[in-house]
């Protein structure tokens, strides 16, 4: 009989924020899978649970998940935990899960903290429909890239971003989102929790003003449509996504969501306006 392969959400930083549901099964399981042992420690320690542990992460992740299933295979139940929130999740874990789905492990979540649906919970945006993002592209042009797509977006976006980062992202974000309202949110469950609300500018001001460190979640209001946007402008927007590789009828698909256009109209209108 095969094991069972547990998906733990863990706090985020308050070391309160772990359910009694999570608490038992790190308790019961065979081993715990943890992104980083040391850290991963602190917690279990704190409630008094003493399990093997077994490291996985980043670079170890291919080769240890080949070790994990051998043990699901013979019958061993498996807790993966990611140094804070819920593994996966812009964290180790995908690779691991998607193997124990190929193999017909039973996978099993046990639900907890999440730090962007935490900060959205508070952010005031709007929290009907919204686009996670996490970690946007190291390098500079493929992240332009991705925030010039991102700029068509009727949905709230999410964003996490590290200290090092966070200033140069903001930055280049002021050119998109000008106008935006948006909210920062620094450490958030920590003792150094920080809240910044205002337009992306505003937000970079009062943060190169405090101390940048730790974690940030940035949460940014959809594009608006409330004005009537002019043919040249709508044409404009296809002609980019075309030079970026977009194919016309997908690119006028994109654009025609975004401005809730007929797709049809805006796509033979740009058999007329783009070569």
């Amino acid at each position: 009989m095969k094991g069972i392969l547990y998906i733990v959400s863990t706090p985020i930083g308050n070391l309160e924020d772990i359910t009694a549901r999570a608490l038992r099964i790190l308790g019961e399981v065979d081993i715990i899978a943890a992104e980083d042992t040391r850290r991963s420690l602190k917690l279990l320690n704190h409630y008094g649970i003493s399990k093997p542990m077994i490291s996985y992460w980043g670079e170890r992740e291919k080769g240890r998940t080949e070790e994990i299933m051998k043990r699901l295979n013979a019958g061993q139940s498996v807790a993966l935990i990611s140094d804070a929130g819920t593994p996966g999740i812009s964290d180790p874990g995908s690779v691991l899960i998607k193997k124990a789905v190929e193999e017909n492990i039973s996978i099993v979540p046990i639900p907890g903290p999440s730090a962007f649906l935490a900060a959205l919970s508070v952010s005031g945006l709007p929290t009907d429909e919204f686009t996670f993002i996490g970690f946007l592209p190291s390098k500079k042009i493929r992240r332009q890239n991705v925030l010039q797509e991102l700029s068509l977006e009727q949905r709230t976006l999410i964003f996490y971003e590290a200290p090092h980062r966070v200033i140069e992202v903001l930055t280049e974000m002021e050119v998109l989102f000008p106008e935006r309202n948006a909210v920062l949110i620094k450490e958030i469950t920590k003792i150094h929790e920080e809240v910044l609300r205002g337009t992306i500018p505003g937000i970079r001001v009062q943060l190169e003003q405090s101390t940048i460190a730790g974690e940030y979640v940035l949460i940014i209001e959809g594009k608006k449509t409330e004005r009537a946007f002019t043919t040249a402008e709508v044409i404009l927007e296809i002609r980019y996504l075309m030079k970026k590789g977009f194919g016309r009828k997908e690119a006028a698909k994109k654009i025609a969501e975004a401005y809730g256009l007929s797709k049809k109209e805006l796509y033979d209108k740009s058999l007329d306006e783009i070569p």
